[in-house]
């Protein structure tokens, strides 16, 4: 795979993969690391076993215009991994092996390892380390797990709730007193707050609304295929009968 790719962006190789940049590919690691979420949602095993591969791809090409960068090679990036890994399994590896017998004190393991690769005297946020690039609910679902863990959260869901009706009060109230930017500041409020609720209840709110996302698409293509005019031209009672056909047809099936 490395050999592949070095030909590929070698002066006689593809000119496509030639020009490309760390800027240019970052799309595509994107896209590509979702089609193996959605083919893991699926329980789709061959398309998994073709998705792993194109994001083992990505992996691959930053790599080799790292090494033509002069900064490291595949090698390094595998052996430093190799490594973390090691590291941070001391109840595996280590002098402490087996002294981990439940998820939860091999994760505590786990976080005490990673505490210590900090350099001395250093203080980090406990919320350092969340990927800025995450898709807003999932940063959101992730920043709470982190200030739960030292206490700063909710007693349980029901106070999440009281929180969610706080914001939606807020929300609507921008919409009447406050001008756009206040009406998107108190929509990412309820957002946020709408992710810990389901932090709560052990939900993840991704999944949730790309599970939402696809049931919307499945319901609106029957729809379109159910119109017997312009979709443009319907009325929103055609519109509302059309859309409740939908539902009862998918229930039915």
């Amino acid at each position: 795979m490395v050999a592949i790719l070095r030909r590929l962006r070698a002066p006689d190789g593809c000119p496509w993969d030639r020009e490309q940049t760390f800027d240019s590919i970052r799309p595509h690691t994107l896209e590509e690391a979702y089609e193996v979420l959605e083919a893991v949602t699926a329980r789709d095993r061959a398309a998994l076993r073709e998705e792993l591969g194109d994001l083992l791809l990505q992996v691959v090409f930053y790599a080799q215009m790292a090494q033509e960068a002069g900064w490291f090679a595949i090698a390094d990036v595998l052996r430093e991994l190799e490594a973390k890994l090691v590291r941070r399994h001391p109840h595996v590896f280590g002098e402490a092996a087996g002294s981990a017998r439940t998820p939860e004190e091999a994760l505590a393991r786990w976080n005490a390892a990673k505490a210590q690769e900090k350099p001395a005297g250093a203080r980090q946020s406990r919320l350092s380390g969340i990927a800025a690039g995450l898709p807003g609910l999932a940063e959101a679902h992730k920043l709470g797990q982190r200030a739960a863990a030292v206490g700063f959260d909710w007693a349980d869901a029901s106070g999440v709730e009281a929180k969610l009706d706080e914001e939606i009060g807020e929300l609507r109230r921008a919409r009447t007193q406050g001008g756009r930017e206040a009406q998107e500041a108190e929509l990412g409020d309820l957002l946020f707050t709408l992710a810990n609720w389901a932090r709560h209840e052990a939900l993840d709110p991704e999944a949730a609304l790309k599970h939402a996302n696809r049931k919307f698409e499945r319901r609106f293509r029957a729809m379109e295929a159910a119109a017997t005019e312009d979709l443009e031209r319907l009325s929103a009672a055609q519109w509302e009968t059309l859309w409740q056909q939908a539902k009862q047809a998918e229930t039915a099936s």
